[in-house]
């Protein structure tokens, strides 16, 4: 899933965090107008050729133009991310059979983390990435603001909303040494027409800068950017120099790691600056493709699925069934207990009686006198099937003569 916002259907590509530019354009144009305003249009007629006056103003004004276009270069273009994977590399696969708690063997799939291949001649170890399911580049990282894995990752800067990687590397470095020097441009013209106003006014420096109060807050504010752009510019000449990124610089610094990247100082700045950019792994303008779905293996479940074929029954109509069937079965048991305890009683002698009146009570199906409790079911109530006292009491006495007469006989 990509962060990035897209413009002129796909042509442009900024970072999540592109309203940041807003402000750094603000920083790079406010003083740019307050100097050609307040300070270039009054050094017009402060030479003997008027064309060096002009030249001073047009000369800003260009100079300006072109740190915003490496600016726009730098913020609006893919900085080299590398598409991610839909599916895991399956030449990766490692299946490894773990037991679990039941004794029972479990494929699991596993990954290496790490894995090295040849640079130069020297193994270079890089990692898997779980965002992008591939193994990054080297010199690749994944940016956390971007959520992309990015080539020849530097750093993601938020002046100007976009990860700095392969792509817009030079770019970058051309902002920020142009800016650099648009900050020492603006700062000596600023200095040197408070010296002109000092000539004209016969004065010291505190009335000159009275006269030009736009020319001190040029000076100021030129003074402080300058340790800003200057030491970045600095810093990133070293790098370059030592074809580092600033990612591996302050992660490998305390690591003492030979740099198998560095093939010398001016072979540095040449692949830097005068190697071709190379294109994009993406195509931001192309159609979405629906992706093919791989089929996915089927577990068999050893628990037995119910048969849902049948009609089923509302939950009323079983309640009630059960508990017919509940009460033949009391029936039964309570006549069952009443003859065994009288055989026990009595034993075998005794006047005989009619067995038939035994068997239509066992085998009918009409319910005697019942009392029922709870006879509406419903999801949290169960009911309860109890034998009316009197329904023994008629009973016991022809149970007694049917055990009696089936003794004698």
């Amino acid at each position: 899933m990509f962060m990035q916002k897209f413009f002129c259907g796909g042509r442009l590509i900024f970072g999540p965090d592109a309203r940041s530019l807003l402000v750094t354009l603000l920083l790079i144009i406010g003083p740019v107008v307050l100097f050609c305003v307040f300070v270039a249009r009054h050094l017009r007629h402060e030479f003997p050729s008027y064309d060096i006056g002009y030249a001073i103003l047009v000369l800003a004004v260009l100079f300006n133009i072109y740190v915003l276009i490496l600016l726009f270069l730098t913020s609006s273009r893919d900085p080299g991310i590398v598409p991610r994977n839909s599916h895991p590399p399956e030449e990766e696969f490692r299946y490894d059979s773990s037991v679990d708690i039941g004794g029972r063997q479990t494929p699991s799939l596993q990954f290496p983390r790490t894995k090295e291949i040849m640079v130069n001649g020297l193994p270079v170890r890089v990692k898997y990435c779980d965002t992008c399911m591939l193994y990054r580049p080297p010199r690749c990282s994944h940016c956390s603001i971007c959520n992309n894995c990015v080539e020849r990752f530097d750093h993601h800067c938020p002046w100007v909303g976009q990860c700095i990687g392969l792509r817009n590397y030079r770019f970058f470095f051309l902002f920020v040494s142009s800016a650099t020097i648009l900050c020492i441009y603006v700062f000596s013209f600023s200095a040197f027409y408070i010296k002109v106003l000092m000539n004209h006014y016969d004065g010291t420096v505190w009335k000159a800068m009275k006269e030009s109060p736009a020319s001190v807050i040029l000076m100021a504010y030129c003074f402080i950017s300058l340790w800003f752009v200057g030491g970045l510019t600095g810093f990133h000449l070293y790098l370059i120099g030592t074809n580092q990124t600033t990612y591996e610089n302050f992660r490998y610094r305390a690591d003492n790691r030979m740099n198998v990247y560095n093939r010398g100082c001016l072979n540095n700045f040449l692949e830097v600056f005068c190697t071709k950019v190379s294109p994009s792994r993406n195509n931001f303008r192309a159609l979405v493709q629906e992706e093919v779905q791989r089929p996915t293996i089927q577990v068999i479940s050893r628990d037995p699925e119910p048969d849902l074929s049948g009609d089923r029954r509302p939950k009323v109509e079983d309640d009630l069934d059960i508990g017919e069937d509940l009460l033949k079965i009391s029936q039964r048991r309570n006549i069952e207990e009443i003859v065994d305890e009288d055989i026990r009683s009595r034993g075998s002698n005794g006047p005989p009686h009619n067995t038939s009146e035994v068997d239509s009570a066992m085998g009918s199906d009409r319910a005697p006198t019942i009392r029922s409790e709870a006879r509406h079911s419903s999801w949290g109530r169960s009911e309860n099937w109890e034998i009316a006292s009197e329904v023994l009491a008629n009973n016991a006495p022809e149970s007694r003569s049917t055990v009696a007469s089936e003794a004698r006989q």
